[in-house]
């Protein structure tokens, strides 16, 4: 439900984004009766796919599809001529969501403030990987935060929050599309009460404050030293980057959908007929993609490589040699 237009002149706005989580929240700002958005600043296009085809951002192109006047690309928003170019739209408004750099002062003094949509429950899980954290962490819920931003790194105080019960089987992807419609409909109902000065907003908690920092390639690596659970919460956390992967002595291969079981005996880190054995039960495999291959069930990949089982995956100090 769009909360009700503002009083008088439509606040002009500018959004900040480059994910495809903020698409939603751009269509929502393009018809937004209390806005007029006059500015979208995304990320620059960069090389894609095998091809290195140079694309815009899920931001650029959604902002593409509809009349903006104005879509900047700055490699750095808070060089003296990105900002010059973001104020000459004369914003009293700014909304942000997985844009991915600091925002400068100027843009959080505008009149009206920055608001950003977060998807998690500030202030657990702060950051730049809020989405895989929670499913990580299994937790039973999760949501998104409206905050105003400040100059700390999701610090801001606090607007509105939605809240929604997390699933036992929760994918990355798929949280992360839904988040991205809670974010949307939070950001309608609340942007006409926010615009005419009518929302109080909340410090944040000063207890259970989580940070979380850009994942790399390494973190997919599946450690068989830890619980065959944590393990199964690290496969959907981590889809589709960085992914999740062990080293065996036919190559990487990648595990695309997991299970957990009861230990079956096997010595932790080798693998077996049903799956990957670790310190506390099996993580059965179910779906895999072997390095150069496609994807298969794990017992379509047996057929092809018997000889892997009762081996033991590379640790990453050997796989690394």
């Amino acid at each position: 439900m769009t909360d009700a237009p503002a009083v008088g002149s439509r606040v002009r706005t500018v959004f900040l984004g480059s994910g495809g989580f903020g698409v939603a929240t751009l269509r929502v700002l393009l018809d937004h009766p209390a806005v007029e958005l006059v500015g979208v600043v995304t990320a620059p296009p960069r090389p894609v796919g095998r091809r290195q085809i140079v694309t815009p951002t899920p931001i650029g192109l959604a902002a593409q599809e509809r009349p903006v006047a104005t879509i900047l690309t700055p490699p750095r928003l808070r060089a003296s001529d990105a900002i010059d170019a973001v104020m000459a739209l004369r914003p009293g408004l700014a909304v942000l969501t997985d844009y991915g750099q600091i925002v400068p002062a100027a843009i959080l003094d505008l009149e009206h403030g920055a608001l950003n949509l977060h998807p998690s429950l500030l202030p657990r899980f702060r950051g730049a990987t809020p989405i895989p954290a929670t499913i990580l962490a299994g937790d039973a819920e999760t949501g998104v935060t409206l905050m105003q931003m400040d100059a700390g790194l999701d610090t801001g105080p606090v607007v509105a929050v939605r809240r929604t019960a997390l699933a036992s089987d929760e994918r990355a992807p798929a949280l992360e599309a839904r988040l991205a419609a809670i974010a949307a409909d939070l950001l309608a109902a609340t942007l006409g009460s926010w615009v005419r000065g009518e929302l109080p907003t909340a410090p944040q908690a000063a207890d259970g404050v989580v940070l979380t920092r850009p994942l790399r390639r390494e973190d997919g690596r599946l450690d068989p030293g830890r619980p065959a659970g944590d393990l199964e919460r690290q496969v959907r956390a981590y889809e589709p980057w960085p992914g999740t992967f062990v080293d065996t002595l036919d190559g990487r291969l990648a595990i695309l959908e997991a299970s957990v079981a009861a230990a079956d005996g096997s010595t932790p880190g080798t693998l077996t007929p049903a799956g990957l054995a670790t310190a506390h039960g099996l993580l059965q495999l179910r779906r895999v993609l072997p390095a150069g291959g496609t994807p298969m069930a794990w017992d379509a990949y047996l057929r092809g490589h018997p000889t892997i089982v009762g081996s033991a995956v590379v640790p990453a100090r050997d796989a690394l040699r």
